[in-house]
């Protein structure tokens, strides 16, 4: 059985997916994008584009009554692979040990043009 979790704190949707499916004991977040609930980049720079992939995926756990602690794997997706280090101060800031298990990826390109993406992986009992 899967549940589909949705919230408006988070941006909608730009294809044939959900935001969230809750399924056999686990929360699978699609991959947010430094994009604001109203489809607006929250800056141009990672840092901001960070920030704002995490706490998409906070609004999204939380909607399904959960936070960062439940998480178990991570996976980050970077426009440049350069930008690891910025990125990871972000992260850091919302995560406790011991931390998800996780795996960076650098792309050729992501979608809206953004700078990073991030997809988490979380459990729900």
């Amino acid at each position: 059985m899967k549940k589909v979790i949705s919230t408006k704190d988070a941006p909608q949707a730009i294809g044939p997916y959900s935001q969230a499916i809750e399924a056999n004991g686990f929360l699978f977040i699609s991959g947010q994008l430094g994009v604001t609930p109203s489809g607006k980049f929250a800056g141009e720079d990672v840092r901001a584009q960070a920030e704002q992939s995490m706490l998409n995926l906070k609004a999204i756990l939380t909607q399904a009554g959960l936070g960062f602690e439940n998480a178990v794997k991570t996976t980050i997706f970077l426009a440049d692979i350069a930008d690891f280090a910025a990125v990871n101060e972000i992260y850091a800031k919302f995560f406790n040990e011991p931390y998800p298990a996780r795996s960076t990826i650098a792309v050729k390109t992501l979608p809206k043009g953004g700078l990073v993406e991030i997809e988490l992986i979380a459990a729900t009992k």
